[in-house]
């Protein structure tokens, strides 16, 4: 009686711990128990999608404060611009609305004016001042532009790294189904839910890379025609400018309307 006693106890403990596990297999997430199970391969795909999320994501707040402080600070400036009536007091102050890209343009434009006509008169050379402009425009949304491009590589890449996740799962999916040596569920789901896995993370990591560079971009093009039209501004202030030659008044000069006629 006893013999037969002691190989059912062992039997039922031996069965407890596959029985025990069953509840919380019930409340595990699915997703952390594909990523658990999930082979090295895998893994490196997921964490290194997951480090060009965290960038893309960077890039993307970064950008989009830098982009409302410059539009803040180009509103100022314009707004000081057209109610001064000397470029010179526009020159004195372009420095406290540094994020402009707007006041970078007027330094450029104003410094090459200054290196022609010692601040008087009409430039020497028209052409070489539109060509600064012309320059300068280019170098402010080259800044604005800066490492906009990651997001396009990862919003274009990103999907073919999730790819290749997939690839590898279903090789491993074969893999395993080849080592069984018959067509089970439990031979090939590791690896289809490898490739599934990566397959979404590839996607989530995109879409919004993509989303935010057309975004970004969309706003960069508005930024540039207001850059090329304060230019064409500026040049006609300095024409303006360099035609007027005020009686030294005691006050400011004002046009027939009654607005200020810009002087240097």
């Amino acid at each position: 009686m006893t013999l037969t006693l002691i190989p059912t106890l062992a039997l039922m403990l031996l069965q407890e711990p596959d029985a025990t596990p069953l509840p919380a297999a019930v409340h595990s997430s699915p997703i952390g128990e594909i990523i658990h199970n999930s082979g090295p391969v895998a893994i490196a795909v997921l964490i290194l999608l997951a480090i060009l999320s965290v960038f893309s994501w960077t890039i993307m707040i970064s950008k989009y404060r830098s982009f409302g402080a410059a539009r803040t600070q180009s509103a100022r400036f314009l707004r000081a611009f057209r109610k001064s009536g000397r470029l010179s007091e526009i020159a004195a102050v372009a420095d406290q609305f540094k994020p402009s890209p707007l006041a970078s343009v007027f330094t450029e434009i104003n410094d090459e004016y200054q290196r022609q006509t010692n601040g008087r008169g009409h430039p020497r050379n028209p052409t070489g001042l539109e060509r600064a402009a012309a320059t300068a425009s280019s170098e402010a949304l080259t800044v604005m532009e800066t490492r906009l491009t990651w997001l396009a590589t990862i919003a274009t890449n990103a999907p073919y790294i999730g790819l290749f996740g997939t690839v590898w799962g279903i090789i491993d999916a074969f893999h395993g189904l080849g080592t069984a040596g018959a067509a089970t569920l439990r031979a090939v789901a590791p690896g289809i839910s490898e490739a599934l896995i990566t397959t979404a993370a590839g996607i989530l990591v995109a879409i919004p890379a993509g989303v935010g560079y057309n975004q970004l971009t969309a706003q960069l093009r508005d930024f540039g025609a207001r850059i090329d039209d304060f230019g064409r501004e500026l040049l006609n202030a300095i024409e303006n400018a360099a035609n007027f030659t005020p009686p030294a008044p005691t006050t400011p000069p004002t046009s027939a309307t009654g607005e200020h006629r810009r002087v240097f």
